[in-house]
């Protein structure tokens, strides 16, 4: 047990969550051969292969698989002991957080963050960078952003997903629309409208597949890359915009526009947060994803919109 310490215990449980030891590698913030030495002590101590290479990453193998349960919650003890000597208090902590956002992610949720800073933490300060999902995880694992908001499902192994809440659609119209009025539309209605979609990385893949569904694609006359353009281009036209729910209360606070129920069901957008995996976090990381889960979740959205 001499050469066994507590980073070969982190290498092992990030290579189990990871699959990966380049994530391990990031996660930790040391060299890729500096975890390839760990795990060959890692095998040597367990007279095991532990992790097998496939097309898919690192496997583990049966004995890998019995030790992970008792070594994850062994690191765990031992992490929330040590935290304990370097705790991250909100109420006096001076600290910066860098957070990529989409545009959808700045007008609807950066604002609830905010206002939820002064009291739960006023000496934190945020930065905010534009969400870019095919870079966001190599951001995280270089240390580059504290995490980042998404609804396209990330299922890489090299972070840990939180979940918010499941986000549906209405119809969004200029106030004064010639045809479209009061506070729902039928399948007839939307087939007589000329539509403008949102096309791009934004996970918000739903209202698309509903219009290609229902043979309305050749209805679409415009399409753009941000939903925070859809009111401006909304409330001077007779267009007819798909959009999140959450956001959707936000514009027609601002703008002239009206809300309409859809005569069918859009598959909701998963929206959570991505973080470094548990073991990676700083104390301060742990406080942010907790924060921004109390904050953002769907209990706490719900209350927010009760009159």
């Amino acid at each position: 047990m001499r050469d066994f310490d507590l980073n070969l215990v982190r290498t092992f449980v990030l290579l189990y969550e990871t699959r990966s030891v380049t994530a391990t590698a990031e996660s930790l913030h040391v060299t890729q051969p500096t975890v390839s030495y760990s795990l060959q002590k890692l095998r040597r101590r367990f007279s095991d292969e532990l992790f097998r290479r496939t097309g898919g990453g690192l496997a583990p193998t049966t004995t890998a698989q019995a030790l992970y349960p008792s070594l994850h919650h062994a690191l765990a003890e031992i992490e929330s002991t040590l935290s304990g000597a370097h705790t991250f208090d909100p109420a006096t902590a001076r600290a910066r957080f860098t957070l990529c956002l989409s545009d959808l992610g700045e007008v609807s949720l950066l604002p609830r963050l905010m206002a939820a800073l002064p009291s739960r933490a006023p000496g934190v300060t945020l930065t905010v960078r534009p969400l870019d999902v095919d870079s966001a995880v190599d951001q995280l694992g270089r240390g580059e952003i504290d995490a980042f908001v998404a609804s396209p499902l990330i299922s890489s192994q090299r972070v840990a997903r939180i979940p918010l809440f499941a986000e549906g659609y209405v119809g969004m119209v200029a106030a004064g629309h010639p045809r479209l009025r009061g506070t729902s539309a039928t399948l007839a209605d939307l087939t007589r409208e000329q539509h403008i979609a949102v096309f791009g990385p934004t996970g918000h893949h739903g209202p698309r597949r509903a219009l290609e569904a229902r043979g309305l694609l050749d209805r679409v006359v415009l399409e753009v890359t941000r939903f925070s353009t859809l009111p401006y281009l909304v409330q001077d036209s007779e267009l007819v915009a798909m959009v999140p729910r959450l956001v959707a209360d936000v514009f027609a606070a601002d703008h002239r526009v009206r809300l309409l129920e859809l005569p069918f069901d859009i598959e909701p957008a998963q929206v959570s947060v991505y973080a470094r995996h548990g073991h990676a976090r700083t104390p301060a990381q742990h406080w942010l994803t907790a924060f921004m889960r109390e904050v953002l979740s769907e209990p706490a959205i719900r209350e927010s919109l009760l009159p």
